[in-house]
Parts: structure tokens; sequence; C-alpha cells
């Protein structure tokens, strides 16, 4: 399987490559992580334990993820492997490239690509895919809060103020967010389930 996307994010580059290097950050953004440590030896590395779901297996992985092709804080690549026990395995690499679009302002591109076994093979590329895409979607939903700051919807403010209701109709995602989340996402669960399985 492959993924690859593009999201925009409102942080300065380095204060999205610290995050993504924050062991901390990443386990309050991808669901379901129980466990995430950073190992800083020769080769960095992120070992953790995750209770996913993916249709109806529903299993822990635990793994390892290790960073190569550092070039701080511009992109690095995740290798890694994780195996959760009778629901199978799952080994890949996830590219991650991030890019200044101005001073307050950074693309992130990435580029996953995976390889499953066992039960989770069994399940099929759709289920895997659309499993992947949700974990994306919550995961860069999170991650842009945990960067750019909780988002404060002014007309809200002002209808509470007023004593008015709020408009009944949420933003929601952008499709570029919620494009860019999945691949990061399949990217990081991918990682997750390496690290886990």
């Amino acid at each position: 399987m492959e993924l690859a996307g593009t999201v925009e994010i409102a942080a300065p580059r380095a204060k999205l490559w610290a995050a993504l290097n924050d062991p901390d950050v990443l386990a309050r953004c991808i669901d379901g992580v129980e466990r995430l440590v950073r190992s800083d030896g020769d080769v960095p590395t992120f070992d953790g334990e995750m209770n996913a779901k993916v249709g109806p297996v529903r299993a822990r992985f635990a793994g390892t993820v290790r960073l190569e092709d550092i070039v701080a804080p511009e992109r690095y690549r995740l290798v890694g492997e994780g195996k959760g026990g009778v629901a199978g395995f799952a080994k890949g690499s996830a590219d991650v490239v991030l890019t200044e679009v101005g001073p307050a302002v950074t693309q992130l591109d990435y580029v996953v690509k995976a390889q499953v076994g066992g039960k989770l093979a069994q399940l099929g590329a759709r289920l895997i895919e659309g499993t992947a895409k949700q974990y994306a979607e919550g995961f860069f939903a999170k991650l842009k809060t945990e960067v750019e700051g909780p988002v404060i919807d002014t007309a809200i403010v002002e209808a509470e103020d007023a004593n008015v209701p709020p408009p009944s109709e949420p933003a929601g995602l952008s499709p570029m967010l919620w494009g860019g989340g999945l691949i990061l996402l399949v990217m990081l669960f991918l990682a997750w389930q390496w690290n886990h399985l």
C-alpha cells in the first residue's frame, strides 16, 4: 500500500519539526497510543504500544520505528515494523518533508509505503486504507491543534457575549487537511503498528 499527501499547518517549520519529534505530542495525537518512548542512540527510535482496531480486528501492537536520513528541520524517513500477535504485522517506511510556505506556515508532504501480513492482510486493502484514512484525519486535526493552538470562532464568542445563539454549522476539515492528515496518519498508524507489532 502506498499513500501520499500534503497538509499546511499555520506554524513555523521549527515548531512543527519539534512536535513531530516529541513522543508526548505524537502520543496525544494518535488514537489508541498507550505508550511511546523516544530513545536517542546512534539512530533515534520510538518504541511504543498501541491498541488499534482495523475492521473487526482489535489488537495491541508493539514495535519500533527508527528515524533515518534526518535533515533537521527539513525532512526524515521513518522506517519500522510492529507485531500484533495473531492480528499480524506491519512494516514499511514514511518520508516526511517540511517546507516553509511563509514565516508562520509550513507545508508537510508525506509518502507512506507499507506492507501488512496475517489477519490484517486478510481484511483487504479497502478496509485497511479506510481505517488509515480515519486515523489520519484524527491525527492531523489533533496535530494542527497541538501546533497552532485551539481555534477560537469569533462568531461564537460574540454570540455568547450578546446572548445570541451561535451559528449552527461547524466548519469541518478542509480537503487539504484531511488528505494530508490521511497520509501522515497512515504513516504514523503504520509506524505505530510497526512499534506495536
